[in-house]
C-alpha cells in the first residue's frame, strides 16, 4: 500500500480551533503546458481534481481550497471519493481549480488564452478565500466555486437525466422551472410572487441558472445558508435556506439530491480533511516521534510558523506547520 506523506497544516479558526488539512503542496508538475505555466503550487486532491496557485497565494488558501475538494467528493472522509463514476469523469477531464492573485492577473491572462479543455468551470481569486469561514456567504467563496466545477464536469455528465442543464432535459430542469415560477429561457427574468429562486443577473442565461440552482440546493441541505446575516444578503435571490425549508418548498429538488444514487454531498465541508488510518495509509495511532527536522535535514524542536518534518518509528513522516 502506499505511504502518504501526510501534511498536517493548522490554522486558528476563529480564535478557538484549528484546521488539519492531510494533502502536500507540490511544484507545478505541468510547467511545459502554456496554459498551466504561470502556476508554481499545486495539490492533487484524491487523484480525480487539481489545485493550481499562483505562487502569491498563501499555503493556508492553497490547502484550504484543497480540503474543501476532497470533502465535497469524499463527503464520509474515509479516504475515497464517494461517486466511482464522478472520480472517473473528473479524471477524464482533467478537473481542476485554478487560484489566482487577482481578477485580471496576468497568470489569468495566460491560462484563459491556453487553455483547451472541459475541465475547468469557476475559477478563485486570493481575496475569495478565508479559511476561517468555510462557505460563508461574502466571505468564502471556495465551497461554491468547487462545487460548480465538481457539478458541472462532473454531475450533469455522468447523470444526464438528473442534471443536464437544458431546458425540459432532466430532473433538475424541472425542478429549477417551478422554483423560478416558470420556464424563463431569456432575460430580463421577471418573476411571479411564486417563485423562490429569483436570480436576476442577466448576464447568467439557462444553464448558468442551472448550475447555481445547484449549489444553493445543496448548500441549503447542509445548512450553510442558515444564518441571519447570509439570509438576509441572499433573499433577493434564494428564499428555502436550510433544509427544512428546501423540503417544504422544493419538493422536487430536494427528493433529487437527497436521492442515495447519486451520492452528492450532504454534509457541510468545514475546512478539516485528514481521512482515518486505516482507509488510505499506513500511518498508525501507536507510534513514537523519532525526531523533527528542517526544510535543510537540521534536527530541531516544535515551533511556530515554521515548516517541520516529523519523523516516526514506524517509517511515517508528516510535515506540519503550525501558524499562529
Amino acid at each position: 500500500m502506499k505511504e502518504v506523506l501526510a501534511l498536517l497544516f493548522s490554522i486558528p479558526l476563529l480564535g478557538i480551533a484549528q484546521n488539519t488539512v492531510c494533502f502536500t503542496i507540490d511544484p507545478n508538475p505541468n510547467t511545459n503546458d502554456p496554459a498551466l505555466a504561470p502556476f508554481t503550487k499545486y495539490v492533487d486532491v484524491l487523484g480525480c481534481f487539481s489545485i493550481y496557485a499562483e505562487s502569491s497565494i498563501t499555503d493556508v488558501k492553497v490547502l484550504h481550497a484543497a480540503a474543501v475538494a476532497a470533502e465535497l467528493l469524499d463527503n464520509n472522509e474515509d479516504g475515497i471519493v464517494d461517486d466511482p463514476a464522478i472520480e472517473t469523469q473528473l479524471t477524464i477531464e482533467n478537473a481542476l481549480m485554478p487560484i489566482f492573485s487577482a481578477e485580471g492577473s496576468s497568470a489569468e491572462n495566460t491560462f484563459f488564452n491556453h487553455y483547451n479543455g472541459d475541465g475547468v468551470s469557476a475559477v478563485l481569486y486570493k481575496n475569495e478565500i478565508d479559511p476561517t469561514q468555510t462557505g460563508h456567504w461574502g466571505d468564502d467563496a471556495t465551497v461554491e466555486e468547487i462545487m460548480h466545477t465538481i457539478n458541472h464536469v462532473g454531475h450533469t455528465n455522468v447523470y444526464p437525466s438528473a442534471f443536464s442543464m437544458g431546458p425540459n432535459s432532466s430532473l433538475m430542469s424541472a425542478a429549477m422551472d417551478v422554483a423560478r415560477g416558470g420556464q424563463l429561457l431569456t432575460p430580463p427574468w421577471i418573476y411571479p410572487s411564486s417563485a423562490w429562486y429569483h436570480y436576476d443577473d442577466y448576464t447568467c442565461d439557462y444553464e448558468c441558472m442551472m448550475i447555481e440552482y445547484m449549489y444553493w440546493a445543496l448548500v441549503s441541505n447542509m445548512g450553510i445558508l442558515d444564518n441571519a446575516q447570509t439570509t438576509s444578503g441572499i433573499a433577493n435571490e434564494w428564499e428555502p435556506y436550510n433544509a427544512t425549508l428546501l423540503q417544504s418548498m422544493d419538493i422536487l429538488m430536494y427528493d433529487l439530491i437527497t436521492d442515495v444514487q447519486y451520492k452528492l454531498p450532504q454534509l457541510s465541508p468545514d475546512g478539516n480533511y485528514c481521512p482515518t488510518p486505516s482507509s488510505i495509509t499506513e500511518i498508525h495511532t501507536e507510534r513514537k516521534l523519532i525526531k523533527i527536522i528542517d526544510l535543510l535535514g537540521r534536527t530541531t524542536i516544535a515551533t511556530n510558523n515554521n515548516p517541520l518534518f516529523y519523523i516516526y518509528d514506524n517509517g511515517s513522516v508528516e510535515k506540519k506547520i503550525i501558524i499562529e
